[in-house]
């Protein structure tokens, strides 16, 4: 039913905009302070028994009673960015699972299967980008058993908070009782400004020099956060449409003073792995590296970037902010709960 009458004119909704992104306003629940109304944005994911249930850009549900809602309507799917490349989410959901390939992959209907041994959730995940070709519960069941027979938990990874992205499946997963586990943001941006962030290497009083590599070296690994390291990570490291390494040398046989890696596919070119030894930390060697892995890619032709980044790793966060990245989805990681 729509709700349009004098009291509630401006609530234009439906049980048929289920799946669109919207905005509503409802009245403030007792207790907060000042406030007479909340707003909340995200997609309709459901609306049962009076109740709606709306996904926000973090993952996060929201239930509202009918009863309290004063307007609402839908909002366009992908607002307009204030900065940085603009893309949907299906193209950078691809671009993505490319720079981090895994050892071994099936198809089923539109999803992939991945799975490397259990090196990263996102090289061992499904990554549910189209239709399955099946019913979602025939799909689920064709994931356990698929995961079961390479002795690994399910997960799917999904995502939230741009266009084309998988809140109806989120909701799905989670009534179903599949457990997030790990959420984080991917960031985009242009990169130009990345690459300017500092002067060319060589150049400059105290310039620091970046050394680049087609492969893991056994100094880049002994920076590289996660330990032992098997011979199936090195394939997902080295895996992509072109991969560059970068180092920092440190101190004589010392692990490097900085690392980082980058993946250029077409126009666009995906960092990870910038780690800085503690004791090296606020010198701007991050920033060092970003910019000539930046420069390599924008070489090879890319002109945007896009990195992963942790909800709670603020410093990075403030790194990437001023390099002109910003948040233009989040990601989640379900497993199920037969795992």
């Amino acid at each position: 039913m729509e709700f349009s009458t004098a009291a509630r004119a401006a609530l234009h909704l439906t049980g048929s905009d289920v799946g669109k992104r919207v905005s509503v306003r409802r009245l403030a629940e007792e207790g907060v302070a000042g406030a007479k109304f909340t707003d909340t944005v995200g997609v309709l994911t459901s609306w049962d028994d009076g109740v709606l249930l709306i996904t926000r850009r973090n993952g996060e549900r929201v239930r509202i009673e009918e009863s309290a809602l004063v307007a609402g309507k839908v909002v366009p799917d992908a607002p307009a960015r204030r900065r940085g490349p603009a893309a949907a989410y299906p193209e950078l959901s691809r671009v993505a699972a490319r720079a981090w390939p895994p050892v071994e992959s099936e198809p089923l209907g539109g999803w992939v299967l991945r799975a490397s041994s259990g090196f990263t959730r996102r090289a061992n995940s499904v990554l549910p980008v189209g239709d399955p070709g099946r019913d979602l519960d025939e799909a689920l069941a064709a994931v356990r058993a698929w995961y079961a027979e390479r002795g690994l938990p399910a997960y799917v990874q999904a995502a939230t908070g741009a266009e084309g992205a998988d809140e109806l499946l989120c909701a799905a997963l989670e009534d179903r009782d599949w457990m997030r586990e790990v959420s984080a943001e991917l960031w985009t941006g242009a990169l130009a400004p990345v690459a300017d962030a500092v002067e060319p290497a060589g150049t400059g009083p105290g310039a620091v020099p970046v050394e680049f590599s087609r492969h893991t070296s056994d100094a880049w690994l002994a920076r590289y956060q996660r330990k032992g390291v098997s011979e199936v990570a090195r394939r997902v490291l080295e895996g992509g449409p072109s991969v560059w390494f970068a180092t920092v040398p440190g101190a004589d046989g010392e692990p490097p003073a900085a690392i980082g890696r980058c993946v250029v596919d077409g126009r666009w070119a995906g960092f990870a792995a910038v780690e800085v030894a503690p004791e090296r930390r606020r010198e701007g060697l991050a920033t060092r590296v970003m910019a000539a892995l930046a420069g390599k890619a924008m070489e090879e032709g890319a002109s945007a970037g896009w990195l992963q980044v942790e909800t709670d790793n603020a410093g990075a966060r403030r790194l990437y902010d001023a390099l002109g990245f910003a948040a233009h989805h989040a990601y989640h990681h379900y497993r199920s709960p037969e795992a």
